[in-house]
C-alpha cells in the first residue's frame, strides 16, 4: 500500500530513480530525502550489474535493524569507495558485506554504523582493492578474537575495541602500512583482550601503550606521504603517466610481493625503509624508474616455446639493458642501482646439491653494474663484453637481446640446474618488477582487456544534478575531524516572480536612494593613466604630437600614441550565505511579515546597491536535515548581474528544517576562495546557533562553526555573521570572535544590511 508520503516522495523522483527506489523498499525518510543524489552520483561510477549489487546491498544494510545510519552511510560513501580503488573490481562488495553479516550475527552489530561511515576516508588513503581487502581481514580478526573473551566468556559480550577501532581508522591508515597496522592491532589483542576498559582506551588512541606501539610502527616512508612528488616525477623524468597504486608488504615471509605493472598501473610496495644508505623515497624513485624504462624499451615476447630457465635468463638480461640505458640517460641512477642490488659472492652457490642458475644470472646482473666486480667467471666476463658490445651500437632490442640470452644459458646448462633447491641468497633484486609484461602466450584470453575497456552509459541512463561533496566535521571532544561526516547537495533555487522583488525595492526607494548616494561614495574614482599604448580608449596628445614631429623630419615616428585608464581602488569577492532554517518562519514581534520576508528584502536592498558598486558578488541559502542531507541552493553566482533570474530566485525563497553551518560555511568557502580578488569576504545571516536533529549535543556544531572559521581564516577569507537572536552573544562568540554584528530590532534588517556591509568593506 502506498502512503500519501511514499506519493509525494515517488512524484520528486525521477522514473528511473522511482523503480530504484521501490527496489531497495525503505520506509526511511531520511534516506528517502538523499536517495536521488546518491544513485546519481553511483551512475557516473557503476555499470548496469554493480549498480544491481549497489542497490541489493543497501536494501540488506536498509533491513538490518540498526535504523536509517547503515544504508545511508554505504549510499553516500560507496560510490567514493569505488573510485579510489577502481570501479572494476567486483569482488570488495561481497568481501565488505560478509563482513558485514557476520558482525550483525555476533554482539557487534552496533559496530556496522562505524565501519561504513569511514570506510571512503581509509579507502582513499589505501588507493587498491587490495590494501582495502587486507583492512577488512584485520577489523575481522579484531572482532573475533576480543568478542566474548572478557573473564572467559563466550560470544556473548561485544568487542570493546571494534568500534574504536573503525573511528581511528583514517587516522591509522595514515600513519601505518597494512604491516604495521596489523602489528598495531595485535599488540592491543595479546595485552588487553581482558581487559575491556584498558583495550577501549588502546584502540582509541587514549593510552600511553597505544601511542608507544604506534610511534614503533611507523617505521620507513610511506607511500601514501610521497605519492605526489613520485608522480611528478614519473611524469617529469620519465614523460609517464602511468597510475600508481600501492600493494601491503605483509603477508608469507617466504615469497614477498614484487613490484609490478599492468594495464591498471605501477603497483609499488605500501612502505619502503632505509637500506644501505638509501631512503625510502629514493629506493620508490629507483622502482619506478626500472619499470619506466621496461614501458619505454621493452617488448613482449612469445613464450610458449620457452623453458622457465630461459625464461629466467631473458628476464635477467632484459633488466640489465634497462638498467644500462638508465644509467646512460641519467648517470646518478648508478648509485642508487649499485646500492640496492645485492653482490652474490662467485663461490657461494654448490652445483653439485643446489640449482645455481639464478646465482649466475644475479653475478652477471651485478658484473654489468660494477666493473670492479672482481669475478673471473669466463663465460661471465666474455657474455659481459658481448652485452656491452651489443649496446654499444644503440639501444638494442629485447628480442637482440633474449638471443644473447638464450646463448647464455645454452653455454651454461648444468644438470644440477634442474634440482628442486635452488640458491636464493643475494639475488633477489627488489627494485627491479616482476616481468609479467615480457612475455606474451599464445593462448592469451580477451580477459585483460575489459580492464581497459571504459564503462558506457547504459540506454536510457540518466544522469541529473551534482553529486553530493562530502566534508569532514570537527569532534571536539577528541579533537579530530570526523572524515567525509557531512554530505553537502547543491542545486540552483527555484524561482518565482522575479516582479516581487522589484515592488520590495519601491517599497524601500527612500533607503534605496540613500544607500545609492552611500555606495557611490565607495566607488573607485580614483583613475591611474597608462601611457605609450599602441592600444587605447583615448588620444595621448603629447606623444601624438612629438611622433607627428618626427614623422616630418624623417625619424622612426613613436607608434604608442594612447593612453588608457585603470581604477585604482577596492578589489574584494563578497559571499552572502543565508541561513533558511525553519525558525526564519517565525513572525516578527509586533509585525504581519516573518523573518524570511525581512531577509528577502534585506538581501534584494544588498544585492542591488553591491551590483551598482560593481564587487563580485554571489548569494547562497542553505539547511540540513542530518549530516547525510545538508542542501546548498544557489541563488545568484559571481558571473551573474542582478537580472531577473537572480530576482525570480530571491523572490522563491523558502525556510525549512535545520542549521549545519560549519558543512554550509566550508562549501560556500570552496567557490569564493576561487575567485582572484585580493580580499574575500564571506557574510553569514542567520537568526539562531549551528543546530541539527541528529547532533543531541548543542556544542558539537558550535565547536565545528568555530573550525571552519579558522579553516577559512587560514584561507585568507574574512568571515562575517550577522545574527538576528537577540541572545546570540554567548555562542555567537564562541565562533566568530569579535567578527560579529547582533541585530536586535528585526525589522530594521533592510536598512542594517547593507550598512553592515558598507562598514565592512569600506
Amino acid at each position: 500500500m502506498i502512503t500519501g508520503a511514499d506519493a509525494r516522495q515517488q512524484a520528486m523522483l525521477n522514473p528511473q530513480a522511482q523503480t530504484w527506489w521501490q527496489e531497495v523498499d525503505c520506509g526511511f525518510q531520511s534516506v528517502a530525502d538523499v536517495f536521488e543524489a546518491c544513485v546519481n552520483e553511483a551512475l557516473s561510477t557503476f555499470s548496469s550489474v554493480q549498480m544491481q549489487a549497489y542497490l541489493e546491498a543497501a536494501r540488506f544494510l536498509g533491513k538490518l535493524g540498526r535504523g536509517p545510519e547503515p544504508m545511508l552511510a554505504f549510499l553516500e560513501e560507496w560510490p567514493s569507495v569505488a573510485t579510489y580503488i577502481g570501479s572494476g573490481d567486483s569482488t570488495l562488495l561481497p568481501a565488505l558485506m560478509n563482513l558485514v553479516r557476520v558482525l550483525q550475527k555476533s554482539p557487534n552489530s552496533h559496530a556496522i554504523t562505524p565501519l561504513l561511515q569511514t570506510l571512503a576516508a581509509v579507502a582513499r588513503r589505501l588507493q587498491s582493492a587490495e590494501q582495502l581487502q587486507f583492512y577488512l581481514d584485520i577489523a575481522q580478526d579484531l572482532m573475533l578474537r576480543t568478542t566474548g573473551s572478557i573473564h572467559g566468556h563466550h560470544s556473548t559480550h561485544p568487542s570493546p575495541g571494534l568500534p574504536e577501532f573503525f573511528a581511528q581508522a583514517p587516522f591509522l591508515t595514515r600513519l601505518l602500512s597494512m604491516a604495521g597496522l596489523k602489528n598495531w592491532v595485535d599488540y592491543g589483542i595479546r595485552n588487553y583482550g581482558q581487559h575491556p576498559v584498558r583495550q577501549i582506551d588502546y584502540f582509541k588512541l587514549q593510552s600511553a601503550d597505544s601511542r608507544a606501539v604506534l610511534q614503533r610502527e611507523r617505521h620507513g616512508t610511506l607511500f601514501a606521504d610521497v605519492e605526489r612528488q613520485l608522480d611528478l616525477y614519473l611524469r617529469a623524468l620519465w614523460c609517464d603517466s602511468g597510475l600508481l597504486i600501492p600493494y601491503s608488504t605483509t603477508g608469507d615471509e617466504l615469497r614477498q610481493p614484487v613490484p609490478y605493472y599492468d594495464t591498471l598501473g605501477l603497483r609499488v610496495p605500501d612502505v619502503f625503509d632505509e637500506r644501505n644508505g638509501i631512503s625510502g623515497v629514493d629506493r620508490y624513485r629507483a622502482v619506478l624508474a626500472h619499470m619506466a624504462g621496461h614501458r619505454r624499451w621493452s617488448r613482449p615476447q612469445i613464450a610458449d616455446n620457452w623453458s622457465p630457465f630461459q625464461r629466467l635468463a631473458v628476464e635477467f638480461f632484459e633488466d640489465c639493458r634497462v638498467d644500462t640505458l638508465l644509467i646512460r640517460d641519467y648517470p646518478g641512477l648508478r648509485h642508487l642501482f649499485v646500492a640496492l642490488h645485492p653482490q652474490p659472492l662467485e663461490n657461494a652457490c654448490d652445483p653439485e646439491t643446489t640449482s645455481c642458475l639464478r646465482h649466475r644470472l644475479a653475478m652477471l646482473s651485478w658484473a654489468l653494474l660494477d666493473p670492479e666486480h672482481g669475478y673471473s667467471d669466463e663465460n661471465l666476463l666474455d657474455f659481459a663484453r658481448r652485452f656491452y658490445e651489443q649496446l654499444a651500437e644503440g639501444e638494442s632490442s629485447t628480442q637482440e637481446i633474449a638471443s644473447l640470452a638464450l646463448a647464455y644459458v645454452a653455454r651454461t646448462r648444468r644438470q644440477s640446474d634442474q634440482l628442486a633447491t635452488v640458491h636464493f641468497d643475494n639475488t633477489v633484486i627488489d627494485y627491479r618488477d616482476d616481468n609479467r609484461q615480457l612475455w606474451q602466450f599464445i593462448e592469451y584470453g580477451d580477459e585483460e582487456e575489459s580492464f581497459t575497456t571504459q564503462r558506457k552509459p547504459e540506454p536510457g541512463e540518466q544522469q541529473q544534478g551534482l553529486p553530493p561533496r562530502h566534508y569532514p566535521e570537527w569532534d571536539y571532544q577528541s579533537r579530530t575531524y570526523r572524515p567525509d561526516w557531512t554530505s553537502v547537495h547543491e542545486t540552483l533555487h527555484p524561482s518565482g516572480d522575479a516582479a516581487d522583488i522589484d515592488r520590495l525595492l519601491h517599497k524601500h526607494s527612500a533607503l534605496a536612494k540613500r544607500l545609492k548616494r552611500l555606495f557611490d561614495l565607495l566607488k573607485p574614482q580614483d583613475k591611474v593613466r597608462i601611457r605609450h599604448q599602441e592600444e587605447g580608449s583615448e588620444l595621448d596628445l603629447d606623444i601624438a604630437i612629438r611622433s607627428f614631429i618626427d614623422f616630418k623630419s624623417g625619424a622612426t615616428p613613436d607608434p604608442r600614441i594612447n593612453m588608457s585608464h585603470r581604477t585604482n581602488g577596492r578589489d574584494i569577492a563578497v559571499m552572502l550565505l543565508l541561513d533558511l532554517s525553519e525558525s526564519l518562519n517565525q513572525k516578527v514581534a509586533n509585525g504581519e511579515q516573518s523573518i524570511l520576508q525581512l531577509s528577502q528584502e534585506a538581501v534584494a536592498l544588498l544585492a542591488w546597491a553591491v551590483d551598482t558598486l560593481g564587487d563580485p558578488l554571489a548569494i547562497a541559502g542553505f539547511h540540513s536535515n542530518t549530516r547525510h542531507d545538508v542542501r546548498y541552493q544557489h541563488i545568484k553566482g559571481y558571473s551573474e548581474t542582478w537580472s531577473d533570474s537572480v530576482k525570480a530566485r530571491l523572490a522563491a525563497l523558502s525556510a525549512g528544517y535545520s542549521t549545519r553551518m560549519g558543512a554550509a560555511m566550508r562549501h560556500a568557502a570552496h567557490y569564493l576562495e576561487n575567485q582572484k580578488s585580493d580580499k574575500k569576504l564571506l557574510l553569514i545571516l542567520t537568526d539562531g546557533e549551528p543546530a541539527d536533529v541528529d547532533t543531541p549535543d548543542p556544542r558539537t556544531l558550535i565547536e565545528d562553526a568555530r573550525q571552519a572559521v579558522q579553516e577559512l581564516d587560514s584561507k585568507g577569507i574574512y568571515t562575517h555573521c550577522i545574527n538576528l537572536d537577540p541572545r546570540a552573544d554567548d555562542y555567537v562568540s564562541q565562533i566568530f570572535g569579535q567578527h560579529y554584528t547582533v541585530i536586535d530590532n528585526i525589522a530594521r534588517l533592510p536598512e542594517r544590511l547593507p550598512q553592515v556591509f558598507l562598514a565592512l568593506t569600506k
